[in-house]
């Protein structure tokens, strides 16, 4: 698709509105000398790039016999570093359905090196598609070096009016100015939320009158417009154990309120802004008849379950037949959700598996109800206001004699109860249609161990031989299922095997692979040379792989909160029989270290007798979810138990 380009001033930049010495204005094509003389970014000297200066301006406007939502951009960058640069190639989101599409309706783009100006040219433009963001335009920015300044503008014209979306003041580079102008007709109400920790810099409203005209309405339609900038935005950057970035990013986002639609906007079209009206329109919409489908799932349930008295059993039962019986085909949600065909197809997306579910557990006479959910990566749902498309995920509730399950039947290696790592997101929705919807918090499966046994003997010519048994319970024991499942099972063993470098594995024996509701077991023998120093040997005695291998904590402060998803224990049990060969010259300290509010400990023990060393690791994460001030306080935690893990010795010398 070519796309003509056209070099345009934005409408913003014309108009007086909001005015005032605190707002920054830009001119287009025309860079500062101070930009040029910035070599660096002070207030974040790591920058490969900074963003002088970004505005958007969204409003609304008739284009021909239609209204549409007008979304235009004006940025300027910064370079560095170009080699670590990557914003050479912009990409520009355009949204769009089965029946419509954003139309790019102009855009300008210049690398400018002084006072030699390179412009994006015709041929580096283009149509194309993201696997993450779907259908972008692209403009690929030519002659981009140390010092370069990119800039470019560009305007949308949107069909989708209600689909406001919003303004990230946030991104992957700091920012030293972002601003954001809007302007919405007063028939069209939205709920304007702003996230994230920064504080706005500019926060300005007022009224303009006769701001739309159609060619059948003639009334005049005013529009409140409002302007927030934000100046000296840091970077966002990840944090190992963090949660969506979409949860911290500073940005506001815009939800559908109530719309005024038809011939001078007198009728309205009120979005949910209460939970019992979105019950009332999934009971009757497309969830709702997808869970009358009880009877359907009745027939096809085995009489050998539908048989079965003890009802945590049947209910067990049930969820194995649904979970075997379907194929996950990888997708969150379908726009068009089938369980009778998906369970003809015997292949589904999480929606229809979890329905399955669902029908399944009622027509054998349980309690059952949908959750709604939003995964980790997709972002907390706010609370606020019932906004449906927040959430990307679905899960079932089960009730067994005031005991609550969470079941989700897309993963094979899932035992009953615990559901996938990907919706431990803090709390769901659950849809009541009876009683009332209501908040739940999802809380994860609490017994995730992994526990090693180790009994070693050292032979006359200096090598330790022994025998090692693990087991491994909860998510880790999920994880390495999967792990199992994805890369097969011999493959899965030359990977343990390649992570042990130095120290000899043979016979790895992998037991209770298909018991998913047993633990994990793993067996194999092991053979250690220990490291010579003159007449003594050092060895060390956790040799095998632990559930966490590295302090995850090496940054010296942090920003955003940490959820591990899950609380877990590691217990390392070591036997060394030394023989007649060796006598221990020096042994690490025993020791213990504590959480505040016991949130978590650790402890190794060592003992010395006879001919014998006895160790005894063990160290718990009763918490999960931390907030960003005990950064320090965990940082210290695992940086004491890798240290213990990895760095401390066992000395010991010939007899």
């Amino acid at each position: 698709m070519l796309i003509r380009p056209i070099c345009f001033f934005l409408i913003l930049l014309s108009i007086n509105f909001l005015y005032s010495q605190e707002r920054e204005i830009a001119e287009f094509r025309e860079p500062s000398e101070s930009d040029f003389a910035l070599t660096v970014y002070e207030k974040d000297s790591t920058a490969a790039a900074v963003v002088l200066y970004e505005q958007g301006y969204y409003y609304y406007d008739a284009v021909g016999e239609y209204i549409k939502l007008i979304k235009e951009v004006h940025r300027k960058i910064k370079v560095f570093d170009s080699k670590k640069f990557e914003g050479g190639t912009v990409d520009i989101p355009l949204f769009f359905s089965d029946e419509t599409s954003e139309k790019l309706a102009g855009y300008s783009g210049w690398t400018h090196n002084g006072k030699a100006k390179s412009k994006v040219d015709a041929d580096a433009v283009f149509i194309t598609s993201d696997p993450e963001i779907g259908k972008v335009f692209r403009m690929v920015f030519p002659n981009v070096k140390d010092g370069s300044i990119i800039e470019y503008v560009y305007k949308i014209e949107s069909p989708f009016l209600f689909n406001f979306y919003g303004w990230e003041f946030q991104g992957e580079l700091p920012k030293i100015y972002s601003e954001f102008l809007f302007k919405i007709p007063i028939a069209f109400q939205f709920n304007n939320v702003l996230y994230g920790n920064q504080k706005l810099y500019l926060n300005k409203s007022e009224v303009v009158g006769d701001c739309l005209q159609t060619t059948y309405n003639t009334e005049i339609i005013r529009c409140p417009m409002t302007l927030y900038a934000m100046k000296d935005v840091p970077a966002f950057k990840m944090e190992d154990y963090m949660l969506s970035p979409k949860n911290y990013i500073a940005r506001v986002e815009f939800e559908p309120k109530e719309i005024h639609t038809a011939s001078g906007w007198s009728k309205a079209k009120k979005f949910s802004t209460e939970w019992k009206d979105v019950d009332k329109l999934l009971k009757k919409g497309d969830i709702g008849d997808q869970l009358n489908n009880t009877s359907y799932f009745k027939k096809r349930l085995p009489d050998s379950i539908l048989s079965k008295t003890d009802m945590p059993e049947k209910a067990k039962a049930i969820y194995s037949f649904i979970k075997d019986h379907y194929t996950w085909d990888g997708s969150y949600y379908s726009s068009e959700t089938e369980v009778k065909d998906a369970f003809d197809e015997r292949k589904g997306s999480v929606p229809e598996i979890n329905l399955s579910l669902i029908n399944a557990l009622e027509a054998a006479g349980l309690d059952a109800k949908l959750m709604l959910l939003s995964t980790r990566q997709n972002g907390l749902p706010t609370e606020l206001y019932p906004v449906l498309t927040k959430f990307n995920y679905t899960v079932a509730v089960l009730t067994i004699a005031n005991k609550t399950y969470l079941l989700d039947a897309t993963d094979k290696q899932a035992p009953f109860g615990v559901i996938p790592f990907r919706a431990l997101n803090v709390q769901g929705r659950v849809m009541d249609f009876k009683n009332g919807s209501y908040w739940m918090a999802i809380e994860p499966y609490e017994k995730n161990i992994h526990y090693v046994n180790a009994q070693i003997t050292a032979d006359e010519n200096g090598i330790f031989t022994g025998k090692v048994n693990q087991a491994n319970y909860g998510y880790i024991a999920l994880e390495k299922r999967n792990s199992i499942d994805e890369e097969t099972l011999p493959e899965y063993i030359k990977n343990q095997q390649n992570e042990k470098a130095g120290i000899e594995i043979d016979k790895y024996q992998v037991e209770e692979i298909k018991e998913i509701d047993k633990p994990l077991k793993e067996n194999y023998n092991i053979t250690i040379e220990p490291e010579s120093v003159g007449d003594k040997i050092i060895i060390y005695p956790f040799f095998n792989k632990t559930y966490l291998n590295e302090n995850p904590f090496k940054m010296k402060e942090r920003s955003y909160p940490m959820d591990f998803g899950f609380p877990f224990s590691n217990t390392y049990l070591v036997s060394i029989d030394l023989g007649n060969t060796y006598e221990v010259e020096q042994l690490p300290k025993s020791r213990s270290i504590k959480l505040p509010n016991d949130d978590g400990e650790c402890s190794v023990i060592y003992v010395a007798e006879g001919s014998k060393i006895n160790i005894r690791f063990n160290m718990k994460l009763n918490t999960y979810r931390f907030p960003s001030d005990a950064y320090q306080s965990l940082k210290e935690y695992f940086g004491t138990i890798i240290t213990i893990l990895k760095e401390e010795s066992i000395v010991l010398k010939k007899i």
